[in-house]
């Protein structure tokens, strides 16, 4: 068997959840939580990748010797190296920079290969979408199954999913709550249990930020950022029947992480932040459920991928930033970027102002175009459009900038002494911080975290100054 299918059946009594005064309950009121991430490569995207594969290889468009392209930020990758791996094939997955080395030493370990793409809009030439389809291209007999269109998506969980959940709970299903990423699972699952118990009530959560929900007016949320990986888009996914959910709800990144982490914590399921989505809106749902009704949540993903995120950016332990002062001319600045190894530097004024950055290619540039001259001082060429973050903030944040951005400076904020004894406060260069930077932090944090999850209960994200999902 290529997949590992949980026997699940972790019951969860409403009443025995704290979840403040605001939450208020019936006696028996039952959440069964589907733990997904217990299937091999630790989503429920195994389950896409198999029915995928092997769909595409009875219509005879896989055959012995093709190539796998995916391109992937989440757990589709994987579940597909698992198939290719057992079955033979050739896969490559594209995955965009940001990705935790984790992720990828799993994909190398099963064999695939691995191309990295800058973080980039999924219709950019330079997003890994776009690089997928030219592989495919130039790749002889290479085939990209594209699981926001891919009928077996949804078909994957209509024949499997729903009905294990089905026999699990032995047909006594009232109400279903699960994440919309492509929208296969909860097509699929709401298609059969609509079939099987007409009164089953089927929830859909959208995180805020995403414009999946309906009606249109729930997707209000200005300015929203989705930490939560794997569910929430700016777009419909094709294999997503929208016309099977009852309910939706919108969920937020903090509910979403607290949650996860108190399953993690209190019951002992270490899924991650997608599942803290689902049972964070599973909760407020259930309410309108009678005694002894039965509600289930889809948990598809685990706490692997999140272990990261509330880690603040003064753990990265930054070195001292090179700094430049805007009277250095450009042919200088070119020569102690290049002594110094330097891709980048702050000017900054001789207050501890940050000025701007400059960088070869930005001084270059302005020569090339008769705007300046190697001799003239650097303040001629810098560019004052640059992202900060402090020390306080979290690699989350972090990382959305980096999604955009290829650095961003690391300020801090000092108390300066004016002559008549009065202070200002100053935001000062503490350092640079790049997505290699944050990669290197995310790999040895991640090492770390496997240790932690082997530990014995009551142990794991012990540390709350460094781990809050």
């Amino acid at each position: 068997m290529v997949l590992a299918y949980l026997i699940a059946g972790i019951k969860l009594y409403a009443g025995e959840l704290d979840l403040g005064s605001s939450v208020i309950w019936g006696p028996l009121q039952i959440l069964v939580a589907k733990c997904e991430y217990f299937n091999a490569g630790g989503s429920v995207k195994d389950r896409i990748a198999l029915r995928m594969v092997e769909d595409a290889e009875r219509a005879g468009i896989i055959k012995p010797g093709d190539t796998i392209i995916e391109p992937t930020s989440g757990n589709t990758g994987i579940g597909l190296a698992l198939v290719a791996a057992v079955k033979g094939y050739r896969s490559i997955i594209v995955l965009p920079e940001k990705m935790s080395m984790e992720k990828v030493d799993i994909l190398r370990a099963l064999g695939s290969e691995i191309v990295r793409t800058p973080a980039a809009k999924f219709d950019s030439p330079e997003s890994n979408v776009s690089v997928a389809q030219r592989l495919r291209n130039e790749i002889p007999n290479s085939h990209i199954l594209d699981q926001y269109r891919n009928p077996g998506n949804p078909m994957a969980h209509y024949d499997t999913t729903a009905e294990e959940i089905l026999e699990q709970c032995e047909g006594k299903v009232h109400m279903v709550v699960g994440g919309a990423g492509t929208g296969g699972t909860i097509t699929g699952i709401g298609r059969k249990l609509k079939e099987k118990c007409p009164e089953c009530k089927i929830v859909c959560v959208d995180p805020e930020g995403s414009i999946v929900a309906l009606p249109s007016e729930l997707n209000t949320a200005e300015d929203a950022t989705m930490e939560v990986e794997g569910i929430g888009h700016d777009f419909i996914p094709t294999v997503l029947d929208r016309s099977v959910v009852d309910l939706w709800y919108k969920s937020n990144d903090t509910d979403s992480f607290l949650m996860a982490r108190r399953l993690i914590r209190e019951e002992g399921l270490l899924c991650g932040g997608s599942s803290g989505s689902a049972m964070s809106i599973a909760v407020k749902a259930a309410k309108n459920l009678t005694e002894g009704q039965r509600c289930v949540v889809i948990l598809p993903d685990s706490v692997r991928n999140y272990m990261w995120w509330n880690v603040k950016v003064r753990k990265l332990n930054l070195s001292a930033p090179l700094l430049l002062v805007p009277e250095v001319n450009c042919q200088k600045a070119i020569e102690i970027l290049k002594e110094k190894g330097c891709a980048q530097a702050p000017v900054v004024a001789e207050s501890g102002h940050i000025l701007g950055m400059v960088t070869p290619s930005n001084i270059l540039s302005s020569v090339l175009a008769g705007n300046a001259q190697f001799s003239d001082p650097v303040i001629k060429v810098i560019n004052d459009e640059f992202s900060k973050i402090s020390l306080d903030d979290n690699l989350g944040n972090l990382s959305n900038i980096l999604d955009n951005d290829h650095f961003a400076i690391v300020v801090h904020e000092q108390l300066q002494c004016i002559g008549d004894g009065s202070y200002t406060k100053k935001r000062m260069v503490f350092g640079m911080v790049t997505a290699l930077d944050l990669l290197n932090f995310i790999t040895r944090k991640d090492k770390s975290q496997q240790q932690r999850v082997a530990s014995p209960r009551g142990s794991v994200a012990s540390d709350e100054s460094e781990i809050s999902h």
